[in-house]
Protein backbone atom coordinates (compact mmCIF):
# COMPACT_ATOMS: atom_id res chain seq x y z
CA UNK A 1 0.00 0.00 0.00
CA UNK A 2 2.64 2.43 0.87
CA UNK A 3 4.36 1.52 -2.40
CA UNK A 4 1.26 2.44 -4.03
CA UNK A 5 1.14 5.83 -2.59
CA UNK A 6 4.23 6.86 -2.87
CA UNK A 7 3.49 5.66 -6.37
CA UNK A 8 0.67 8.16 -6.61
CA UNK A 9 2.87 10.97 -5.03
CA UNK A 10 5.67 10.39 -8.00
CA UNK A 11 3.00 10.98 -10.66
CA UNK A 12 2.11 14.04 -9.41
CA UNK A 13 5.45 15.72 -9.90
CA UNK A 14 6.43 14.48 -13.06
CA UNK A 15 6.78 16.62 -15.95
CA UNK A 16 4.73 14.58 -18.57
CA UNK A 17 1.21 14.35 -18.52
CA UNK A 18 0.73 11.59 -20.70
CA UNK A 19 3.16 9.29 -18.53
CA UNK A 20 1.40 10.59 -15.28
CA UNK A 21 -1.56 9.89 -16.32
CA UNK A 22 -0.34 6.17 -17.08
CA UNK A 23 1.16 6.18 -13.84
CA UNK A 24 -2.11 7.27 -12.13
CA UNK A 25 -4.16 4.74 -13.52
CA UNK A 26 -1.39 2.20 -12.58
CA UNK A 27 -1.80 3.45 -9.05
CA UNK A 28 -5.16 3.25 -9.04
CA UNK A 29 -5.52 -0.59 -10.20
CA UNK A 30 -2.60 -1.21 -7.72
CA UNK A 31 -5.05 0.29 -5.48
CA UNK A 32 -7.97 -1.53 -5.74
CA UNK A 33 -5.89 -4.75 -5.87
CA UNK A 34 -4.79 -4.24 -2.46
CA UNK A 35 -7.79 -3.20 -1.17
CA UNK A 36 -9.81 -5.87 -2.38
CA UNK A 37 -7.29 -8.26 -1.05
CA UNK A 38 -7.20 -6.67 2.05
CA UNK A 39 -10.91 -6.78 2.95
CA UNK A 40 -11.21 -10.68 4.01
CA UNK A 41 -15.06 -11.41 4.62
CA UNK A 42 -16.14 -14.53 7.26
CA UNK A 43 -19.18 -16.72 7.27
CA UNK A 44 -19.60 -18.44 10.43
CA UNK A 45 -22.08 -21.15 10.81
CA UNK A 46 -24.07 -22.14 14.25
CA UNK A 47 -25.66 -25.76 14.21
CA UNK A 48 -27.66 -28.31 15.96
CA UNK A 49 -24.57 -30.80 16.59
CA UNK A 50 -26.53 -32.85 19.91
CA UNK A 51 -23.19 -33.97 20.87
CA UNK A 52 -20.14 -32.62 22.14
CA UNK A 53 -17.37 -34.22 20.18
CA UNK A 54 -18.57 -32.95 16.84
CA UNK A 55 -17.90 -29.76 15.14
CA UNK A 56 -20.56 -27.13 15.71
CA UNK A 57 -19.23 -24.66 15.37
CA UNK A 58 -17.81 -24.06 11.21
CA UNK A 59 -15.70 -20.45 9.74
CA UNK A 60 -15.60 -19.75 6.20
CA UNK A 61 -14.07 -17.48 4.28
CA UNK A 62 -16.35 -16.26 1.79
CA UNK A 63 -15.47 -14.63 -1.69
CA UNK A 64 -17.92 -11.89 -2.63
CA UNK A 65 -16.84 -11.97 -6.04
CA UNK A 66 -18.46 -15.18 -6.91
CA UNK A 67 -19.93 -16.71 -3.81
CA UNK A 68 -17.82 -19.33 -3.34
CA UNK A 69 -16.75 -20.42 0.17
CA UNK A 70 -13.76 -22.06 1.44
CA UNK A 71 -13.40 -24.04 5.05
CA UNK A 72 -10.92 -22.89 7.22
CA UNK A 73 -11.56 -23.83 10.90
CA UNK A 74 -14.45 -25.77 13.16
CA UNK A 75 -15.00 -26.32 16.60
CA UNK A 76 -15.95 -28.75 19.07
CA UNK A 77 -16.46 -29.25 22.54
CA UNK A 78 -19.33 -26.53 22.46
CA UNK A 79 -23.23 -28.43 22.41
CA UNK A 80 -25.88 -27.06 20.18
CA UNK A 81 -24.36 -23.79 19.51
CA UNK A 82 -27.76 -22.63 17.70
CA UNK A 83 -27.13 -19.32 17.43
CA UNK A 84 -23.92 -16.78 17.43
CA UNK A 85 -22.56 -13.51 16.31
CA UNK A 86 -19.22 -12.06 15.77
CA UNK A 87 -18.40 -9.08 18.14
CA UNK A 88 -18.50 -5.53 16.62
CA UNK A 89 -14.72 -5.42 16.81
CA UNK A 90 -14.38 -8.89 14.91
CA UNK A 91 -11.76 -10.21 17.91
CA UNK A 92 -14.68 -12.14 19.31
CA UNK A 93 -17.82 -14.24 18.43
CA UNK A 94 -20.46 -15.25 21.22
CA UNK A 95 -22.64 -17.42 21.05
CA UNK A 96 -25.74 -19.30 22.51
CA UNK A 97 -24.83 -23.01 24.02
CA UNK A 98 -26.55 -26.13 25.33
CA UNK A 99 -29.54 -24.68 23.31
CA UNK A 100 -32.15 -27.42 23.46
CA UNK A 101 -30.80 -29.62 26.76
CA UNK A 102 -33.37 -29.44 29.48
CA UNK A 103 -32.35 -27.64 32.68
CA UNK A 104 -29.33 -25.91 31.27
CA UNK A 105 -28.52 -23.06 28.75
CA UNK A 106 -25.31 -21.22 28.49
CA UNK A 107 -23.36 -18.43 26.07
CA UNK A 108 -20.06 -18.64 25.17
CA UNK A 109 -17.01 -16.65 23.70
CA UNK A 110 -14.44 -17.30 21.50
CA UNK A 111 -11.26 -15.26 20.32
CA UNK A 112 -11.13 -15.30 16.39
CA UNK A 113 -8.03 -14.46 14.68
CA UNK A 114 -9.18 -13.09 11.02
CA UNK A 115 -5.51 -13.87 9.83
CA UNK A 116 -5.29 -17.75 9.73
CA UNK A 117 -9.60 -18.33 10.28
CA UNK A 118 -9.51 -19.86 13.28
CA UNK A 119 -11.08 -19.38 16.83
CA UNK A 120 -10.44 -20.82 20.43
CA UNK A 121 -12.53 -21.03 23.73
CA UNK A 122 -12.71 -17.86 26.12
CA UNK A 123 -15.16 -18.43 28.30
CA UNK A 124 -18.88 -19.63 29.25
CA UNK A 125 -21.92 -18.72 31.47
CA UNK A 126 -25.33 -19.88 32.56
CA UNK A 127 -27.55 -18.14 30.10
CA UNK A 128 -30.56 -17.41 32.93
CA UNK A 129 -32.96 -19.85 31.43
CA UNK A 130 -33.53 -23.07 29.36
CA UNK A 131 -32.81 -22.59 25.29
CA UNK A 132 -30.92 -19.92 24.49
CA UNK A 133 -31.77 -19.11 21.18
CA UNK A 134 -30.66 -15.13 20.25
CA UNK A 135 -27.89 -13.29 21.34
CA UNK A 136 -26.96 -9.41 20.46
CA UNK A 137 -23.95 -7.37 21.49
CA UNK A 138 -24.66 -3.78 22.49
CA UNK A 139 -22.49 -0.99 20.95
CA UNK A 140 -20.74 -0.13 23.73
CA UNK A 141 -19.08 -3.63 23.27
CA UNK A 142 -19.83 -3.74 27.40
CA UNK A 143 -22.70 -5.79 27.46
CA UNK A 144 -24.57 -9.02 25.73
CA UNK A 145 -28.66 -9.59 25.87
CA UNK A 146 -29.88 -12.81 25.30
CA UNK A 147 -33.19 -14.48 24.66
CA UNK A 148 -33.98 -17.29 26.04
CA UNK A 149 -36.91 -19.31 24.57
CA UNK A 150 -38.24 -22.31 26.39
CA UNK A 151 -37.20 -20.34 29.99
CA UNK A 152 -39.24 -17.07 28.79
CA UNK A 153 -36.64 -14.87 30.10
CA UNK A 154 -33.90 -12.69 28.72
CA UNK A 155 -30.29 -11.84 30.29
CA UNK A 156 -28.03 -9.37 30.38
CA UNK A 157 -23.57 -10.29 30.89
CA UNK A 158 -21.19 -7.82 31.21
CA UNK A 159 -18.08 -8.17 29.01
CA UNK A 160 -14.96 -7.68 29.07
CA UNK A 161 -12.46 -6.32 26.29
CA UNK A 162 -10.54 -9.86 25.88
CA UNK A 163 -14.11 -10.90 25.05
CA UNK A 164 -14.35 -12.96 28.46
CA UNK A 165 -18.36 -12.69 29.41
CA UNK A 166 -19.48 -12.15 33.08
CA UNK A 167 -21.96 -13.19 35.58
CA UNK A 168 -25.32 -12.34 34.51
CA UNK A 169 -26.23 -9.09 36.19
CA UNK A 170 -30.18 -9.36 35.27
CA UNK A 171 -32.17 -12.22 34.51
CA UNK A 172 -35.61 -11.32 33.75
CA UNK A 173 -38.63 -13.99 33.47
CA UNK A 174 -41.76 -13.54 31.96
CA UNK A 175 -45.37 -15.27 32.85
CA UNK A 176 -47.77 -14.37 30.07
CA UNK A 177 -49.66 -17.34 27.59
CA UNK A 178 -51.96 -17.15 25.08
CA UNK A 179 -53.98 -19.00 22.48
CA UNK A 180 -52.39 -22.25 21.44
CA UNK A 181 -51.16 -25.03 22.56
CA UNK A 182 -47.36 -23.73 21.74
CA UNK A 183 -48.10 -20.37 24.10
CA UNK A 184 -48.85 -21.93 27.23
CA UNK A 185 -45.83 -19.62 28.66
CA UNK A 186 -43.57 -16.93 27.35
CA UNK A 187 -41.10 -18.30 25.02
CA UNK A 188 -38.57 -15.31 23.64
CA UNK A 189 -37.28 -15.74 20.59
CA UNK A 190 -34.89 -13.02 19.60
CA UNK A 191 -33.20 -9.53 21.01
CA UNK A 192 -32.87 -6.90 19.09
CA UNK A 193 -30.96 -3.39 19.91
CA UNK A 194 -33.00 -0.63 18.29
CA UNK A 195 -30.36 1.94 16.05
CA UNK A 196 -29.85 4.46 18.25
CA UNK A 197 -29.27 0.96 21.36
CA UNK A 198 -31.20 2.84 23.59
CA UNK A 199 -33.77 0.15 23.70
CA UNK A 200 -34.09 -3.84 23.56
CA UNK A 201 -36.91 -5.15 21.77
CA UNK A 202 -38.16 -9.14 22.57
CA UNK A 203 -40.23 -10.76 20.86
CA UNK A 204 -42.45 -12.87 22.96
CA UNK A 205 -43.87 -15.80 20.46
CA UNK A 206 -45.85 -17.28 23.54
CA UNK A 207 -47.66 -14.26 24.53
CA UNK A 208 -48.31 -12.84 21.90
CA UNK A 209 -46.02 -9.42 22.85
CA UNK A 210 -43.39 -7.30 21.70
CA UNK A 211 -41.62 -6.58 24.96
CA UNK A 212 -39.37 -3.60 25.45
CA UNK A 213 -36.80 -2.42 28.04
CA UNK A 214 -34.75 0.78 27.97
CA UNK A 215 -30.84 0.57 27.90
CA UNK A 216 -28.64 2.55 30.40
CA UNK A 217 -25.09 1.17 29.46
CA UNK A 218 -23.39 2.87 32.04
CA UNK A 219 -25.88 1.14 34.93
CA UNK A 220 -24.97 -2.29 36.58
CA UNK A 221 -28.47 -3.31 35.86
CA UNK A 222 -28.96 -1.62 32.02
CA UNK A 223 -32.62 -3.14 31.57
CA UNK A 224 -34.48 -0.52 32.55
CA UNK A 225 -38.76 -0.32 32.39
CA UNK A 226 -39.97 2.08 29.97
CA UNK A 227 -43.08 3.76 29.02
CA UNK A 228 -44.65 1.08 26.72
CA UNK A 229 -43.00 -2.47 28.30
CA UNK A 230 -44.85 -4.32 25.54
CA UNK A 231 -46.57 -3.85 22.21
CA UNK A 232 -49.42 -6.66 21.67
CA UNK A 233 -49.74 -8.84 18.39
CA UNK A 234 -52.51 -10.68 17.57
CA UNK A 235 -53.57 -13.18 19.26
CA UNK A 236 -51.69 -16.51 18.28
CA UNK A 237 -49.46 -15.07 15.75
CA UNK A 238 -46.44 -16.14 17.63
CA UNK A 239 -43.88 -13.21 17.27
CA UNK A 240 -40.27 -14.97 16.49
CA UNK A 241 -37.56 -12.70 14.60
CA UNK A 242 -37.72 -8.42 14.73
CA UNK A 243 -35.54 -5.96 12.25
CA UNK A 244 -35.16 -2.34 11.95
CA UNK A 245 -34.78 -0.12 8.69
CA UNK A 246 -31.38 0.79 8.36
CA UNK A 247 -31.91 4.30 7.16
CA UNK A 248 -35.78 4.60 8.33
CA UNK A 249 -37.89 4.86 11.03
CA UNK A 250 -40.09 1.23 11.23
CA UNK A 251 -39.68 -1.71 11.97
CA UNK A 252 -40.37 -5.47 10.92
CA UNK A 253 -41.69 -8.36 12.57
CA UNK A 254 -42.00 -11.92 11.55
CA UNK A 255 -44.52 -14.15 12.71
CA UNK A 256 -44.03 -17.95 13.57
CA UNK A 257 -47.32 -19.07 13.76
CA UNK A 258 -49.74 -16.80 11.59
CA UNK A 259 -46.85 -16.96 8.95
CA UNK A 260 -47.37 -13.02 8.64
CA UNK A 261 -44.89 -9.80 8.46
CA UNK A 262 -45.68 -7.36 10.59
CA UNK A 263 -44.64 -3.62 9.82
CA UNK A 264 -44.32 -0.89 12.70
CA UNK A 265 -43.39 2.42 12.90
CA UNK A 266 -40.86 3.20 15.72
CA UNK A 267 -40.09 5.98 17.84
CA UNK A 268 -38.38 6.02 21.04
CA UNK A 269 -39.21 2.41 22.10
CA UNK A 270 -43.11 2.96 20.70
CA UNK A 271 -44.13 0.50 18.16
CA UNK A 272 -47.23 1.42 15.99
CA UNK A 273 -48.87 -0.95 13.30
CA UNK A 274 -48.94 -0.25 9.76
CA UNK A 275 -49.31 -3.23 8.00
CA UNK A 276 -49.44 -7.32 8.24
CA UNK A 277 -48.84 -9.22 5.20
CA UNK A 278 -48.18 -12.56 4.54
CA UNK A 279 -45.06 -14.34 3.99
CA UNK A 280 -46.90 -17.83 3.21
CA UNK A 281 -48.71 -18.53 -0.45
CA UNK A 282 -50.75 -21.68 1.04
CA UNK A 283 -53.44 -20.83 2.81
CA UNK A 284 -55.45 -23.69 4.72
CA UNK A 285 -56.08 -24.30 8.53
CA UNK A 286 -54.49 -27.50 9.00
CA UNK A 287 -50.58 -25.88 7.61
CA UNK A 288 -47.93 -25.09 9.74
CA UNK A 289 -46.85 -21.83 8.54
CA UNK A 290 -43.66 -21.56 10.65
CA UNK A 291 -42.34 -18.54 10.21
CA UNK A 292 -38.17 -18.34 10.67
CA UNK A 293 -36.05 -15.41 9.80
CA UNK A 294 -36.51 -11.72 8.42
CA UNK A 295 -33.86 -9.32 6.87
CA UNK A 296 -33.67 -6.32 4.58
CA UNK A 297 -31.31 -5.43 1.82
CA UNK A 298 -28.31 -3.55 3.22
CA UNK A 299 -29.38 -0.63 0.44
CA UNK A 300 -33.08 -0.69 2.65
CA UNK A 301 -34.50 -1.60 -0.86
CA UNK A 302 -36.08 -5.13 -0.13
CA UNK A 303 -37.28 -7.73 2.75
CA UNK A 304 -36.54 -10.78 2.94
CA UNK A 305 -38.62 -13.70 5.03
CA UNK A 306 -38.30 -17.55 5.71
CA UNK A 307 -41.00 -19.82 6.03
CA UNK A 308 -40.62 -23.37 6.85
CA UNK A 309 -42.74 -26.78 6.85
CA UNK A 310 -45.11 -26.47 3.75
CA UNK A 311 -43.25 -24.20 1.73
CA UNK A 312 -39.55 -23.89 2.60
CA UNK A 313 -39.19 -20.14 0.76
CA UNK A 314 -37.59 -16.85 0.91
CA UNK A 315 -40.44 -14.22 0.27
CA UNK A 316 -39.14 -11.31 -1.46
CA UNK A 317 -40.64 -7.99 -0.39
CA UNK A 318 -40.13 -4.08 -1.88
CA UNK A 319 -40.24 -1.82 0.97
CA UNK A 320 -41.74 1.37 0.32
CA UNK A 321 -39.29 4.47 1.06
CA UNK A 322 -41.93 7.03 2.07
CA UNK A 323 -44.55 4.67 3.96
CA UNK A 324 -42.30 1.82 5.16
CA UNK A 325 -45.21 -0.86 3.53
CA UNK A 326 -44.21 -3.91 1.96
CA UNK A 327 -45.33 -5.12 -1.38
CA UNK A 328 -44.92 -8.78 -1.68
CA UNK A 329 -43.03 -9.59 -5.23
CA UNK A 330 -41.61 -13.08 -5.59
CA UNK A 331 -40.54 -16.00 -3.92
CA UNK A 332 -37.65 -18.25 -4.21
CA UNK A 333 -37.56 -21.86 -3.05
CA UNK A 334 -34.57 -22.73 -0.63
CA UNK A 335 -33.54 -25.77 -2.61
CA UNK A 336 -33.41 -27.29 1.30
CA UNK A 337 -35.66 -28.34 4.06
CA UNK A 338 -36.98 -26.10 6.69
CA UNK A 339 -34.61 -23.15 6.32
CA UNK A 340 -34.84 -21.74 10.05
CA UNK A 341 -32.00 -18.59 9.54
CA UNK A 342 -30.41 -16.64 6.77
CA UNK A 343 -27.88 -13.72 5.83
CA UNK A 344 -27.43 -11.28 3.13
CA UNK A 345 -23.85 -10.45 2.74
CA UNK A 346 -21.98 -7.14 3.92
CA UNK A 347 -22.14 -6.46 -0.19
CA UNK A 348 -25.39 -6.83 -0.86
CA UNK A 349 -25.08 -9.17 -3.61
CA UNK A 350 -25.38 -12.33 -2.07
CA UNK A 351 -28.17 -14.43 0.13
CA UNK A 352 -27.39 -17.67 2.03
CA UNK A 353 -29.74 -20.02 3.45
CA UNK A 354 -28.96 -21.83 6.04
CA UNK A 355 -31.40 -25.61 5.99
CA UNK A 356 -31.50 -27.01 9.12
CA UNK A 357 -33.32 -30.76 7.94
CA UNK A 358 -31.73 -30.76 4.64
CA UNK A 359 -28.37 -29.98 5.79
CA UNK A 360 -27.07 -27.61 3.59
CA UNK A 361 -26.21 -24.33 3.10
CA UNK A 362 -26.97 -22.84 -0.31
CA UNK A 363 -25.75 -19.46 -1.85
CA UNK A 364 -28.31 -17.36 -4.19
CA UNK A 365 -27.29 -14.34 -6.09
CA UNK A 366 -29.40 -10.89 -5.07
CA UNK A 367 -30.09 -8.50 -8.12
CA UNK A 368 -29.60 -5.42 -6.48
CA UNK A 369 -32.01 -3.67 -8.97
CA UNK A 370 -35.00 -6.42 -9.09
CA UNK A 371 -34.10 -8.30 -5.45
CA UNK A 372 -34.60 -11.29 -6.97
CA UNK A 373 -32.55 -14.37 -6.20
CA UNK A 374 -30.71 -17.26 -8.17
CA UNK A 375 -28.71 -20.17 -7.08
CA UNK A 376 -25.07 -19.56 -7.84
CA UNK A 377 -24.14 -23.59 -7.68
CA UNK A 378 -22.66 -23.02 -4.36
CA UNK A 379 -23.20 -25.33 -2.00
CA UNK A 380 -22.20 -26.57 1.63
CA UNK A 381 -23.06 -30.05 3.65
CA UNK A 382 -23.54 -28.78 6.75
CA UNK A 383 -25.49 -31.01 9.69
CA UNK A 384 -28.13 -29.30 11.11
CA UNK A 385 -27.16 -25.50 10.08
CA UNK A 386 -28.74 -23.04 12.28
CA UNK A 387 -27.64 -19.73 11.84
CA UNK A 388 -25.22 -17.83 9.43
CA UNK A 389 -23.31 -14.74 10.26
CA UNK A 390 -20.75 -13.27 7.64
CA UNK A 391 -18.24 -10.06 8.67
CA UNK A 392 -15.94 -8.16 6.77
CA UNK A 393 -12.30 -7.81 8.29
CA UNK A 394 -9.86 -5.12 6.88
CA UNK A 395 -6.37 -7.56 6.81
Amino acid sequence: MFCAVALIALCTHTKSFVLSRKYYLLCLLVLYTLSARAQQYYLFIGSYNRDKNKDGIYIYRFNPGNGSLQQMSSISQVLNPAYLVPSASGNHVYACTEAQTPGAGSVSSFAFDPVNGKATFISSQPSGGENPVYLTEHNSRQWLAVANYTGGSTAVFPLSEDGRIGTATQVIPFNDSSLTDRQRSSHIHSCVFDPDNHFLLLPDLGADKIRCFAFDSTSSHPLQQPEIPYTATIPGSGPRHFTFHPNLPYAYCIEELSGMVSVYHYRHGRLDSLQRIAAHYKRRADIDYSGADIHISPDGSFLYASTRAAENIIVIYKIDQQKGTLTRIARQKTAGNHPRNFVIDPTGKYLLVANQMSNNVVVFERNTVTGLLKKTGNELKIPAPSCLQIKAYAL
